[in-house]
């Protein structure tokens, strides 16, 4: 790593050199996946990705990533090919913040959070009852990331087809989503930091046509 004048300049396979790896506060703030997923064996799982995203309109579909083949998530993905996401929300994020808990499998993050379980529709995989919007999805591709040299990455990229969508109708603004006023919780740089979006945060652009 250099210091070139007002530059930072790292290799990541050299190391950073900072109390903590910048890569991820770069990349951000982050939406954060709050996944939910059924294992074969019945048993519930969920827990907050901030390695997650949208990436398709048609059909609508979204991601998460997730470091270690360990993970509850990936594990209940893989052997049932559902999970669902429910929006975080400020008033929800000591509730995330709780189902980060590294427990055993099996144990249940809503009851250790304090959330209720909504039936999905769809998918086996309950959503979280108190967030304000959610998605039910269906597995498409389970991707095992790589570095360029074909090396493993341990880690996984789930991609799912949204089939399904839950919306609070307070969220609806003449027939448009009001993301401003969701209370959507988005994952900062650090160990620690998240940001809120409010209608104070909001501008707005008109496209080129």
């Amino acid at each position: 790593m250099t210091d070139q004048g007002d530059t930072h300049f790292y290799e990541p396979t050299k190391g950073h050199g900072l109390p903590h790896d910048p890569f991820n506060a770069i990349v951000g703030p982050r939406p954060i996946g709050w996944i939910s997923t059924r294992g074969a064996d019945g048993s519930v799982n969920l827990a907050p990705y901030s390695f997650f995203n949208a990436f398709c309109y048609t059909p609508p579909i979204v991601g998460f990533s997730t470091t270690g083949m360990q993970k509850d998530s990936l594990r209940n993905a893989r052997e049932t090919g559902e999970f669902g996401w429910s929006l975080v929300t400020r008033g929800l994020s000591e509730a995330m913040n709780a189902t980060c808990a590294p427990v055993p499998y099996g144990t249940d993050e809503f009851e250790l959070a304090g959330l209720t379980k909504a039936p999905s529709r769809l998918i086996q995989a309950p959503r979280v009852a108190e967030s304000p919007a959610s998605f039910e999805c269906k597995v498409t591709h389970i991707v095992d990331l790589k570095g360029h040299d074909g090396r493993p990455a341990q880690g996984w990229l789930v991609i799912g087809e949204v089939v399904a969508v839950h919306i609070n109708r307070s969220l609806l603004k003449d027939g448009i989503y009001d993301t401003f006023n969701s209370g959507v919780v988005l994952r900062g740089g650090g160990p620690s930091a998240y940001a809120a979006i409010d209608p104070d945060n909001r501008f707005d652009l008109i496209r080129p046509r």
